[in-house]
């Protein structure tokens, strides 16, 4: 009795202490169950939502560029797109899984290895849930097959994004530029979170690079609720983003057009400057190329038949292309000797057709192998006399050639905004002894006073320097970017301005009207240069100067038999150069032409500048505000009006 006593007694402390437990256990449970409900229910919701929720950036809208007169240049156009998501945390499985979705895809569109492994490469770089871009540019049809085929390709979906759209692109290419995927190294310059967005595409080339923070916008999201493999079940929410701003360019379409036909056929560049403004009104280069072949993604065979296309279209020559400025740079030489007092206004030094050298060498006078007699430096500047101006550079020094070169725009880029253009190159003494570690020498000197040797130049420099001596020696910048405005704000374009507001060079004023007065006798006088291309309607003359820059060196059996530049295979013919300002009693604009292997200035690019500044002043584009037309914008948003179509303006006062 007593031992079954005992036994109750064990199995009742037992019972107890294992219902202690499981009540232990139920209480902890309890416990933890109202943690994780109550106190921690936002932070499981929240991570509940996140397996559900995804947030997606939306794409800005990128900003319109617009010429002068408010003529659309970059617009947005709608297309549809193929995007692909994976996963960041499951990075492994997800490029597995994308690997396989691809193969089904081929069946639907052509997706080259080349393209598979730059979508892999993107996907293993992207953020979690970052899509990444298969295609744009989708025809109906696929859309309509990549949409039935959905429950097989997780992760894939259609978006509908923007293209670049250029509507004038053999006209401006060079100028507007183009936009292009991001790159690798675009992400490494960049900590912008924007640039990782799919389908983003930022300025490569022209304004549209210089300008692209401008352009770019700022991004909206949007809220989706996907499934278990990843497809969006429906949209939660949309805020848009910000759209770029808005563009309106100095350039003239109506004038660009015109230069560019008359250029054609020609391996040439061309710039057309207001000289008070600085606005450049006009800015091409042909051989031209398509840039919306770049907005869409140009392909191997394009990209290779524009690199092996001997004419360079992707080059712009007006800003990037770089020759000896020849004859054209005697306006430089000749301030710096005057304003050195190395000569005077009224010295006369001799020409007899060459100079001797040390060493029994000779350089000669291009133009008149007789010899130019006595001129002074208007004279000098008239006839391009070679020998008059190796001896005013010999006195003046190379010190203060490079000076007076350095205030009329030469020896760096001139602020144009064009990322790509190119400094020149300004020889002088530290610059030869680090290049070629020699002392510079006397030689060098009369090479640099006739633009020859090692002196380069781009068409927008010379530009820039007909447009100084134009206005009589004010620093203007030339621009590109005339106006800029918010998406929804209205864009002007700036006024009227009758005088430089730019500081002044410091130029002696009796010395800079006598280097006016030597390029207007250049163009309207018998012995001048280019006195055949001289511009005969009433009020629109032109001065300017002539250049020829050697591409190669004459020897003395040439120059012995007078071979002829038509003789010469066309790469080794000289480049023709002519730069001047118009008109001629109260300079306005000014225009600079470079044709490549043109043979001579006064022969091939005196007669374009005449024709390309009769045009300017007859369209008058800096003083004539009645050209501005509403042009439509994105969304409904249009440019604002400008003076009333009735306006009318006095181009000889030069304002309304």
């Amino acid at each position: 009795m007593r031992r079954d006593a005992d036994r109750y007694t064990l199995f009742t402390r037992r019972a107890l202490i294992l219902g202690g437990v499981k009540v232990g256990l139920l209480g902890a449970l309890g416990a933890r169950l109202y943690w994780l409900q109550t106190v921690e229910s936002e932070k499981y919701k929240v991570l509940a939502d996140d397996n559900r929720i995804n947030t997606r950036p939306l794409t800005p809208s990128r900003g319109l560029i617009f010429d002068r007169t408010g003529e659309p240049l970059a617009a947005n156009r709608n297309n549809y797109r193929l995007l692909i998501t994976a996963d960041k945390g499951r990075i492994s499985e997800a490029l597995k899984q994308a690997e396989t979705v691809l193969e089904r895809l081929e069946r639907v569109i052509d997706i080259g290895e080349r393209e598979r492994q730059r979508i892999l490469e993107q996907m293993r770089r992207n953020r979690s849930f970052v899509p990444v871009t298969v295609r744009e540019n989708l025809e109906w049809e696929q859309v309509a097959q990549i949409e039935f085929n959905a429950p097989d390709l997780p992760g894939v979906s259609i978006d509908l994004g923007q293209t670049r759209d250029y509507l004038h692109p053999e006209l401006t290419s060079h100028v507007v530029g183009y936009v292009g995927r991001v790159s690798p190294e675009d992400l490494r310059d960049s900590d912008d979170p924007v640039l990782e967005l799919p389908g983003m595409r930022i300025g490569k080339k022209g304004v549209e690079k210089g300008a692209d923070e401008l352009l770019r916008g700022k991004p909206g999201g949007i809220q989706v609720e996907v499934n278990a493999v990843g497809r969006v079940v429906r949209e939660l929410d949309r805020t848009e983003g910000e759209p770029g701003a808005n563009l309106l360019l100095t350039i003239d379409l109506e004038l660009q057009r015109y230069v560019t036909e008359r250029l054609k056929d020609q391996s040439a560049s061309a710039v057309v400057m207001d000289v008070v403004t600085g606005d450049i009104l006009a800015m091409a280069s042909v051989p031209a190329f398509d840039n919306n072949t770049f907005a869409r993604g140009v392909t191997q065979a394009e990209w290779q038949e524009l690199l092996n296309d001997p004419g360079k279209p992707l080059l712009n020559k007006a800003a990037q292309g770089q020759y000896p400025p020849g004859s054209t740079y005697k306006m430089v030489t000749a301030l710096a000797a005057l304003e050195s007092k190395a000569i005077s206004l009224w010295d006369r030094l001799p020409c007899v057709g060459f100079i001797e050298l040390p060493g029994d060498q000779k350089k000669y006078c291009w133009i008149h192998p007789a010899g130019h007699g006595w001129p002074n430096v208007i004279e000098a500047l008239q006839m391009s006399c070679d020998c008059f101006f190796y001896e005013a550079g010999r006195r003046a020094g190379v010190d203060r050639i490079a000076e007076v070169a350095a205030k009329l725009g030469f020896g760096t880029a001139t602020g144009s905004g064009l990322p790509e253009e190119a400094d020149g190159l300004q020889p002088t003494r530290a610059w030869k002894q680090e290049r070629h570690s020699r002392p510079w020498g006397v030689g060098d000197t009369y090479n640099l006073a006739i633009g020859q040797g090692d002196m380069l130049a781009t068409p927008l420099q010379l530009a820039v320097m007909a447009a100084r001596i134009g206005n009589g020696g004010y620093d203007v910048k030339p621009r590109l970017i005339a106006a800029t405005a918010g998406a929804r704000e209205p864009l002007q374009p700036p006024p009227v301005q009758l005088r430089p507001d730019a500081p002044s060079l410091k130029f002696n004023a009796h010395f800079m009207k006598a280097v006016q007065q030597g390029m207007d006798m250049v163009v309207n006088s018998q012995g001048g240069t280019a006195f055949g291309s001289r511009i005969k309607e009433k009020g629109m003359a032109m001065a300017g100067k002539t250049g020829t820059s050697q591409v190669k060196r004459i020897t003395e059996s040439e120059r012995g038999r007078r071979m002829s530049q038509e003789e010469l295979p066309w790469h080794l013919r000289h480049h023709a150069l002519f730069c001047g300002y118009a008109p001629v009693d109260n300079p306005r604009y000014a225009c600079a032409v470079v044709v490549e292997h043109g043979m001579g200035g006064s022969r091939t690019a005196a007669p374009i500048t005449r024709d390309i500044l009769v045009e300017v002043q007859k369209i008058d584009p800096s003083r004539r505000r009645d050209r501005f037309k509403t042009a439509a914008l994105g969304g409904g948003r249009t440019v604002a009006e400008a003076a009333p179509a009735g306006e009318t303006t006095d181009p000889k006062r030069g304002g309304p």
